[in-house]
């Protein structure tokens, strides 16, 4: 699970910026909300946690800045000796433009506790570490950092990590994480936080393009089937079951330069096209009759639902941790509710999973039961245009304060003050 993310200088996010899944010693709905980590420093994690905004505040260069420390995780071992880091620093601020990007995440894995981080800049990694709490006592396992002077990378290794850590240390490039060349190299004792950014923490924003093949996947399985007609009926769609067409592509015939008719060969067909394809059949059944219809039919909104079915049943299946950027696009505020409300019951919610969202819904904040104070946070910008995030939990507020009026007048900020900017007088 996500403990904390902490991120400096990216884009807007331009002062250390905390996003903490920590949950505060208030006891309401703990037993849904919260999950039990059986460590003193951080007793109970939320399940979920929501960040409001308004447009440009900062809310998704948040989402970005996990996007990037986790392809900078996942991608910097195989990188090219020549290649550069797309890292965008603070550009409204001298002093911010050349200074380093410096991301860490805090995470349970396993009953142990990992706060991993590393800084960047276009050019090279400049520093990265790695502590471990397996007892109260953390444990340095390595420290690295980049010598102005000799132009070289300094490392300093805990007892705590086992490995051949020189020759870890020697395949390490200049633009490479040490940890992700370690586990390259089969480092078991590091594989853990490697395998958390590549497998266990899923991000989905503007720049992501989803692939039917694993929805496909799951509704050619009877239990996957049930599973997702499951999903969609808690979010109150009335769809009775959903089959998988699937047809053979013919062959394509094409002409020559004298007009004779030919066949494209076998292996230029599969160069250029997929031999089959899935069409995707939703029933529909009332008490008045029946009808099936196509994936065309049906609404935007059964759409994205559909689309989200397998990563979210994957994240609650395998205790992930699942990051939507702007999750109310297309979805009915009583749809996002449902969906939320999946990772708080602990029947669906078996496994630790976590989903981290923005959204402009204000209608969520004064839904019954929906979030505890410490799972919302705000976004706003400063007058340098630097980009603050806040709990709503530090504006205290009372228990059956409405949330959302509050917010929307400005109360706790993270809206835009449209009277200003349109130089209109109140």
């Amino acid at each position: 699970m996500l403990i904390e993310f902490r991120v400096t200088n990216f884009r807007s996010l331009r002062d250390e910026q905390v996003l903490s899944l920590v949950a505060s010693s208030d006891k309401t709905l703990q037993d849904s909300h919260t999950q039990a980590t059986g460590i003193r420093a951080a007793p109970f994690l939320v399940r979920s946690a929501v960040v409001y905004g308004a447009n440009a505040s900062g809310k998704s260069n948040l989402i970005r800045a996990l996007k990037s420390m986790r392809g900078v995780v996942t991608q910097s071992a195989t990188a090219k000796p020549d290649q550069i880091f797309a890292a965008q620093p603070f550009r409204l601020d001298a002093d911010s433009i050349d200074q380093p990007i410096e991301f860490e995440a805090t995470l349970l894995l396993d009953g142990v506790r990992y706060q991993y981080g590393f800084a960047l800049t276009t050019q090279r990694v400049v520093s990265e570490h790695l502590l471990v709490y397996q007892a109260f006592k953390p444990q340095r396992w390595f420290k690295r950092h980049f010598d102005t002077d000799t132009g070289k990378d300094v490392y300093e290794f805990g007892s705590g990590l086992k490995g051949p850590k020189n020759l870890w240390e020697g395949a390490t490039r200049p633009n490479a994480l040490f940890l992700s060349v370690a586990v390259q190299l089969n480092s078991d004792a590091l594989r853990p936080v490697f395998d958390w950014f590549e497998n266990r923490l899923l991000i989905v924003n503007e720049q992501t393009r989803f692939t039917q093949k694993p929805l496909i996947q799951m509704l050619q399985q009877a239990d996957g089937r049930k599973e997702i007609c499951n999903f969609l009926s808690a979010a109150d769609i009335s769809i009775a079951d959903i089959t998988v067409e699937t047809r053979k592509i013919p062959r394509i015939s094409r002409f020559d330069s004298e007009g004779s008719k030919t066949e494209m060969q076998s292996e230029e067909m599969e160069e250029h096209t997929p031999r089959t394809y899935h069409k995707l059949l939703f029933h529909h059944v009332t008490e008045r009759g029946k009808a099936v219809f196509d994936l065309m039919d049906e609404s935007s909104g059964t759409h994205k639902l559909l689309l989200f079915a397998e990563p979210v049943l994957d994240t609650l299946r395998n205790g992930q941790t699942l990051v939507v950027d702007e999750l109310d696009t297309s979805l009915h505020s009583l749809l996002l509710r449902e969906l939320v409300r999946l990772f708080h019951h602990s029947e669906t919610n078996t496994g630790g999973a976590q989903l981290i969202f923005t959204t402009h819904d204000t209608s969520l904040l004064d839904a019954p039961d929906l979030f505890r104070r410490d799972q919302v946070w705000l976004v706003e910008k400063d007058r340098d245009q630097a980009s603050a995030l806040v709990s709503l939990s530090e504006f205290s507020p009372r228990k059956n304060e409405a949330l959302e009026r509050g917010y929307l007048t400005g109360r706790y900020g993270g809206v835009p003050l449209l009277s200003h900017a349109l130089g209109l007088k109140h």
